[in-house]
């Protein structure tokens, strides 16, 4: 039989454990949500046949050589990647040797120094590349040799340029675009659905240096600069196929060896920079590794297909004129010369003032909406 004293007695003991579980649920929840600070991440990068990017010697010297060397687990293999845009080992900086921005320039250990030739950019494509030359990581002939040098080349898509390398413990993501989702809706308000901005943000993996070179002002410009140009090619990223149809037989170059599989009339103009012709549906197709030449059709069918050709094109070709688009904008020679490189044989110099106008016009407003100054030697 229950005294009277014993019911008061459980619900106080029942009250008690009620409030001990909602604290340890409490508690529990608050260990769980906590975000701890932002660390370095720490660990070793391999690639080519597995191997380690390795300090020769385990030397902390300035100077020494970074090479490709079976994985041992020492500290000449233990590489910091901060988020702060370097790759630490031993204390100091995988460097750039002398800064040099060419193909085969080898790559040093080096007093970490804040300088451009000591960012690296880990991409989702598993890329390691400097952003001031537009260039990746690479094994030196493909060789997986121990001891093999590591320097700096175009980015290929090759087995010696993958790498698996420790995620960044902070800062911004390399993939960040220096214009935002609205701010491309603003410069694009009747645009085609085709052309979307995450399609272009999946194409920027393919070549990193793109708006990510230089000061803030320096990427935003270049932004605003490709941009401006390929709402000129589209009517303001409008059109997604060239609309005269009449010309479309005419972009089969038959004197190339591989011809044109595709038929003679598949190499019309398409995407941002309006890609023709079956030469530079090879080149592109051969440089981002999808086979264009048998499938031209792609770059109107794929957003991020479409965007890469034009990246394809601002970053590694010159046209008539006589440097890359990227070239022009990052090394201060304006806008102008980039309107030289993608159609200066008909548009400048007088030739055709109005068409030149039209893409200045662009890029002001382009820059306006990204807050900076479009510089100088707009025009050419």
């Amino acid at each position: 039989m229950v005294t009277p004293h014993s019911a008061p007695s459980l619900r106080r003991l029942t009250a008690l454990s009620r409030l001990t579980l909602v604290m340890l649920l409490a508690a529990a929840l608050s260990a769980l949500f906590t975000i701890s600070p932002a660390r370095a991440a720490d660990g070793r990068i391999t690639g080519l046949a597995g191997k380690c990017v390795d300090v020769a010697g385990a030397s902390s010297a300035n100077g020494t050589a970074v090479q490709l060397y079976d994985c041992n687990g020492t500290s000449a293999q233990t590489w910091s990647n901060s988020g702060d845009g370097t790759l630490r080992a031993l204390g100091k900086c995988l460097d750039v040797t002398s800064g040099g921005t060419a193909a085969a320039t080898t790559v040093q250990l080096y007093d970490c120094n804040g300088s451009a030739a000591q960012k690296w950019a880990v991409s989702s494509a598993n890329d390691i590349v400097n952003p001031q030359a537009n260039k990746c990581l690479d094994v030196t002939g493909n060789n997986s040799a121990n001891g093999t040098r590591l320097q700096i080349w175009t980015c290929s898509g090759g087995a010696n340029q993958k790498w698996s390398a420790p995620a960044s413990g902070g800062g911004t993501t390399p993939s960040g675009f220096v214009v935002s989702e609205a701010q491309f809706n603003q410069m694009f308000p009747s645009r085609n659905g085709f052309y979307t901005y995450q399609g272009l943000t999946a194409a920027l993996s393919a070549y990193p240096g793109f708006a990510n070179t230089g000061s803030d002002t320096v990427k935003k410009q270049e932004a605003a600069a490709f941009l401006a140009n390929v709402s000129h090619e589209t009517g303001g990223l409008v059109y997604v196929v060239e609309q005269n149809t009449a010309n479309y037989p005419h972009y089969c170059d038959a004197s190339q060896p591989y011809g044109c599989p595709a038929g003679q009339a598949a190499y019309y103009g398409r995407g941002p920079i309006q890609l023709s012709w079956n030469f530079n549906y090879k080149a592109a197709g051969d440089a981002l590794g999808i086979d264009l030449l048998n499938n031209p059709w792609l770059v109107q069918n794929d957003s991020a297909v479409a965007w890469k050709t034009g990246l394809w094109y601002w970053n590694t070709q010159s046209g008539p004129g006589t440097m890359t688009p990227h070239n022009a904008m990052v090394n201060g020679a304006g806008f102008g010369q980039t309107i030289r490189s993608i159609n200066g044989s008909l548009e400048c110099d007088g030739r055709n003032p109005a068409q030149v106008q039209s893409r200045v016009d662009a890029y002001n407003r382009f820059t306006s909406i990204l807050g900076v100054s479009p510089g100088s030697n707009l025009y050419c």
